[in-house]
């Protein structure tokens, strides 16, 4: 995944800690993608002008090939795979990816309805019947397809309620959904997840009687329905857009035939300034459908709001540019702002805090079996290796990347600067003077060799690996994470993630790699990951240099972990340049999240044990 350049263009509510009130949390789907042209190009535009950030993508329809490359393109729009069993247009018919005889008609193309319709008599599954068996095969294939094309997939929505026409449909999708670490956001589960589905405020809805003919009675429907929204609430809203073109011209079935004009009117309406406003009015922040049921629980405390407002305003006077600051405890968020370039829904860069996540991915390598710490870095590489191997090269293991102590004296920072040379063989070529083990020197592109070998041992990046068994469960989606000219993600630096999106990582590890009650990365990884496994002392520092250091008040001088720093206070982190921290206080149950652009961060860092530690504790 290449780095995030697109931004959603319509973010409401950013600053949460300074408003009076709690916000409305909408989210607004888009349905459909994959049906048509004509749908795909509706929802870009959208993703990039409008009000929606979360798409529904159909596995099964003619153009989801050309959805997945657009979506390729737009890392920052959730997506959710949109299970689909029926085939409703006279003109376009779909086919299911399995050999599901009780699903299809006589043509081999799904039936046209779920429940009953005068102009489709016996056309409909409720009339058919069903062969469950048949129906789970089909959704697991679509699920697996969408899965393998889109990594970062959140959740699961039916195509015309096919997820929830029956009790045993009903249960089907819901153990499906936690095999595979996905959300069902059918209405039968909204209560679940504490939001509420809406509609226009007319009740009209695509096809139902009463619907609105022009775009100015859907914006005027839409926008009453928005001034009617509680604060503090969160809720969906769903439309289906497209546009009026010669392609959407053909669609239709009996009973709903203006289905061009129509959906034109959902795109003008989510691209509507006037409805942007009406956002921007009634307090409410959009948010995608992932964030709007992963989303951290909120428990804001005015101590804690205060404490950043100071932190904000003491930085800035000392010439600090802070972003964005997010602060839990106890599992909730009781205080965030964002500010300066910082955004809540745009993923920030991380710089060397994207260590932390590379370690991460060994320790899942590790846990299954795939990788041991003492394994030889240069048995994963005979083909890269140097004319000459020296001892200390042969001697290196994942163990002496993970904890910077890979026994060469310095980074080799130009080769990871270059576009062409081989960057595991610029490292391999590097010389290694010291004993591995012995000798700690910071070194990036080590990281980027852990990279490297966990993709090497699993079969596919370290961005792909970490989706399924970190990303997806913490409900994490749009990030991205830059590569090396050969495909591999860089590991030691180059992740981009939203400060929610770090503070679930920290929560992640102060819950030791458990997550709503399952254990995703074995307690004793964490505990050794986050201990001071060496003395961060760099190597070659004499006793003065060492001294002048303050190492006591120092907190680059508490110990190195796999990828992970100790700070004073007993905590830990993950610590990337100019000012990103994911701070874990485990003695005060706590996580700070921190992004900034600045050169002092020691200076960031103090003001966060002076100013917002002593809010912390109890």
């Amino acid at each position: 995944m290449k780095k995030l350049i697109l931004t959603t263009l319509v973010t409401v509510g950013i600053g949460l800690s300074a408003m009076a009130g709690e916000p409305v949390k909408l989210a607004v789907r888009m349905d459909d993608m994959g049906a048509f042209h004509s749908v795909n190009t509706a929802v870009m535009d959208i993703y990039r002008n409008g009000i929606s950030q979360t798409v529904e993508l159909m596995p099964v329809a003619s153009w989801y090939p050309e959805a997945v490359e657009m979506l390729e393109n737009a890392p920052g729009l959730d997506v959710g795979v949109h299970l689909t069993i029926t085939s409703e247009w006279e003109n376009v018919k779909w086919r299911p990816l399995t050999d599901a005889k009780s699903l299809v008609d006589e043509k081999g193309y799904f039936l046209p309805m779920i429940y009953p319709r005068d102009a489709y008599p016996g056309l409909s599954f409720t009339e058919r019947g069903y062969d469950l068996a048949e129906v789970e095969k089909e959704f697991r294939a679509q699920i697996e397809r969408v899965i393998k094309d889109v990594p970062r997939v959140s959740h699961i929505t039916g195509h015309m309620g096919c997820t929830i026409f029956s009790p045993e449909v009903n249960e089907l999708i819901v153990r499906l959904a936690k095999e595979y670490n996905l959300v069902s956001m059918d209405k039968t589960h909204a209560k679940d997840y504490g939001y509420e589905f809406i509609s226009y405020a007319d009740g009209a809805y695509g096809m139902l009687p009463g619907k609105c003919k022009t775009l100015e009675e859907k914006e005027n429907s839409f926008i009453n329905m928005l001034k009617n929204l509680k604060p503090g609430k969160k809720y969906m809203f769903i439309d289906h857009p497209a546009y009026d073109d010669a392609e959407m011209a053909t669609v239709f079935h009996i009973g709903y035939e203006d289905v061009a004009a129509d959906r034109q009117g959902v795109t003008c309406l989510y691209k509507s300034e006037r409805v942007k406003k009406a956002i921007r009015d009634n307090n409410i922040q959009l948010v995608t459908v992932n964030e709007l049921v992963n989303g951290l629980p909120r428990q804001h405390d005015a101590k804690v709001v205060k404490a950043i407002d100071n932190y904000m305003k003491v930085a800035r006077e000392k010439g600090l540019d802070i972003h964005s600051m997010m602060v839990l405890q106890g599992g909730k968020v009781l205080g965030e702002k964002w500010q300066s370039r910082g955004d809540a829904a745009t993923p920030h860069i991380m710089n060397s805090a994207s260590k932390t996540l590379t370690s991460t991915a060994a320790g899942f390598a590790v846990a299954e079996g795939k990788l041991k710490l003492d394994d030889k870095v240069i048995g994963f590489f005979p083909g890269k290796l140097p004319a000459k191997v020296s001892d200390n090269l042969k001697n290196m293991t994942v163990r002496d990347l993970l904890t910077m102590t890979s026994g060469q004296a310095k980074a080799n920072t130009t080769a990871q600067r270059q576009t062409k040379q081989d960057w595991v063989e610029a490292f391999l070529a590097e010389p290694v003077p010291y004993k591995p083990g012995t000798y700690y020197a910071y070194n990036g592109l080590g990281t980027f060799m852990v990279s490297a070998i966990v993709q090497e041992v699993v079969g596919e990046n370290i961005f792909d690996y970490l989706t399924s068994r970190l990303f997806r469960p913490l409900g994490i989606t749009g990030i991205t994470w830059d590569e090396s000219p050969d495909g591999i993600n860089c590991g030691g630096w180059g992740a981009y993630l939203k400060t929610e999106d770090m503070a679930k990582i920290g929560q992640f590890y102060l819950q030791k790699g458990k997550w709503n009650g399952k254990q995703l990365l074995p307690e004793w990884w964490i505990e050794e990951a986050t201990k001071a496994q060496v003395p961060s002392r760099p190597g070659g520092m004499t006793d003065d240099e060492y001294k002048k250091k303050d190492p006591a008040n120092n907190d680059w001088m508490q110990g190195y972990g796999y990828q992970i720093w100790r700070g004073r206070h007993n905590t830990f982190r993950a610590d990337g340049a100019n000012g990103q921290y994911i701070l874990v206080l485990p003695d005060q149950d706590a996580v700070v999240a921190v992004t900034a652009d600045l050169k002092n961060m020691a200076e960031e860092l103090n003001l966060i044990w002076d100013i917002i530690l002593p809010v912390l504790n109890k």
